[in-house]
Parts: structure tokens; C-alpha cells; sequence
């Protein structure tokens, strides 16, 4: 028995509202488990985006060696990178950690909720 190995849709195409996993599947027995499983992110990326990824870490955050590797330029690997973050929505985390940080330099949040937002946003 041949099982292909496709991305599952992130989103319903009903209402583009996040999905949730609920059921896993064993190929070799059939065994089935159902519950509500939560998802990874970076596994739902297309394989170029995986690829890029596996890049980044593998140059250990380093952008001139991505550049090396993909044979482009800076600025390019840099544009692919932050296009990623975007599509992961990472940028909008960055974000709120950001104001939260602002916030409690001004003195407008205490270190507790600062610690307490920070944690909500992960």
C-alpha cells in the first residue's frame, strides 16, 4: 500500500479560520488515535521554505554564508528570510514583544505583566 506524503491545508477553505488536527493514522497497522493535536508551523511550509530554513540553521543564523550557499546576494538572502518570517507570522510576535518591551521602558506595564505578555505571545 502506496500512502503519498501531502502538506495538509492550514487554513479552512471555508473560512480560512485556522485547522486543527484530530486524527493520526499508523500506515503500516491502521492504527487510528484521535484527539486534538496541535501543529507545527514550520512543517506546513512548502518544501522550498523547509529547505530554507534548514539553510539558515545549518549557517547558524548566519546571512552571508545563506548568501554563499544560495549564490545570491545579501540583500536577496535577507528579502527570502524576512519573506519566510512573514509567511511563518513570526513578524507580528516580534511585534508585540517589542511594544510590550517599549511599554514597560516607559514605566506603562510592570516587569510581571511585561514577563506575563511576552509569554502569551510564544
Amino acid at each position: 500500500m502506496s500512502h503519498e506524503h501531502r502538506r495538509p491545508p492550514a487554513d479552512c477553505p471555508a473560512c480560512r479560520s485556522e485547522l486543527l488536527v484530530t486524527r493520526l493514522s499508523c500506515t503500516a497497522c491502521g492504527t487510528e488515535v484521535t484527539g486534538s493535536f496541535t501543529t507545527c508551523p514550520f512543517c506546513a511550509q512548502d518544501a522550498a521554505d523547509r529547505a530554507l530554513l534548514e539553510l539558515f540553521l545549518l549557517s547558524r543564523g548566519n546571512l552571508k554564508e545563506v548568501e554563499r550557499r544560495l549564490g545570491v546576494s545579501y540583500p536577496t538572502a535577507r528579502a527570502r528570510i524576512d519573506a519566510m518570517i512573514d509567511r511563518l507570522g513570526l513578524r507580528s510576535q516580534e511585534r508585540r514583544r517589542l511594544e510590550t518591551l517599549e511599554a514597560l521602558a516607559r514605566g506603562e506595564i510592570d516587569v510581571d505583566a511585561a514577563m506575563a505578555a511576552i509569554g502569551e505571545a510564544d
